[in-house]
């Protein structure tokens, strides 16, 4: 199973290749989002492994970055589950930095922020995107649905910790839906209180379980958070650049809607 994928258009980070350290045909995950595209996560976990080698990484990344030329501005790991859970990841990134000048960014639910070896691996990113889609412990249990070993505060003091050490560039994603889209004055506070360099406002585009918010609804929340002088970015305002991928079914594999 091949570990890269794209080029992809991204609202967030317009044309990018993503790397999936996980490259699993099920999903691995320590969340079962109620609002995941790849479906229901059958066995949570926060175990970390080494699911591909670090050499296989090389070997995929190589072809596509020769065949999209400058058709890319940023590569991402993601995929199939949460990349953190890779044992290898900091091996992983510097791999991929002997091989492309391009930045790094990683999407992360944030699950393992809160062990210091994976935020040492992280701390090596160009960019990374944290989720948070909860204020509170109750939201957090509905929404994230995590393995029974995490706790809303561990999540949060991880993502604090890690923003202590990070240069890079930290942005916090927040999926908003019918059950969190009254708290998003909490969450921009929350927000307020971690320092991230911008706030990604998100809702459910993609086929899944939940319905997503408005555009107009997801005006108003991007506007509690901009009124608290938080800067944002909103999915309904993407600009997705066309872009054809190297495989297309190894994409929409990893990217049901593209």
């Amino acid at each position: 199973m091949k570990t890269v994928y794209g080029p992809v258009p991204s609202w967030r980070l317009l044309r990018s290749i993503g790397v999936d350290l996980i490259s699993q045909e099920n999903k691995v995950c320590p969340f079962d989002c109620t609002y995941c595209q790849l479906g229901k996560t059958k066995e949570k976990t926060i175990d970390r492994a080494v699911f591909v080698e670090t050499g296989k990484i090389g070997c995929d990344l190589s072809p596509v970055l020769e065949k999209s030329n400058a058709n890319v501005d940023i590569v991402t790991f993601s995929g199939t589950g949460e990349p953190t859970l890779a044992l290898n990841l900091g091996e992983a990134i510097d791999a991929v930095r002997g091989l492309t000048a391009l930045p790094i960014a990683i999407l992360t639910n944030a699950s393992l922020m809160y062990l210091e070896e994976v935020r040492i691996s992280l701390a090596k990113f160009d960019r990374v995107v944290a989720k948070l889609d909860a204020p509170n412990e109750e939201l957090f249990q509905k929404i994230n649905r995590p393995a029974s070993e995490l706790s809303y505060r561990k999540i949060v003091e991880g993502i604090k910790s890690f923003r202590e050490i990070f240069n890079g560039k930290l942005a916090l994603q927040v999926m908003f839906m019918d059950d969190n889209m009254k708290y998003a004055d909490d969450l921009a506070r929350l927000a307020l209180k971690i320092g991230p360099d911008e706030v990604h406002i998100n809702t459910p585009t993609r086929p899944c379980q939940v319905q997503p918010l408005n555009p107009a609804q997801i005006e108003d929340i991007t506007k509690v958070f901009e009124e608290r002088g938080l800067k944002t970015k909103s999915v309904y305002k993407k600009v997705g650049p066309v872009i054809e991928p190297v495989d297309m079914e190894e994409t929409l594999r990893r990217r049901p809607v593209i």
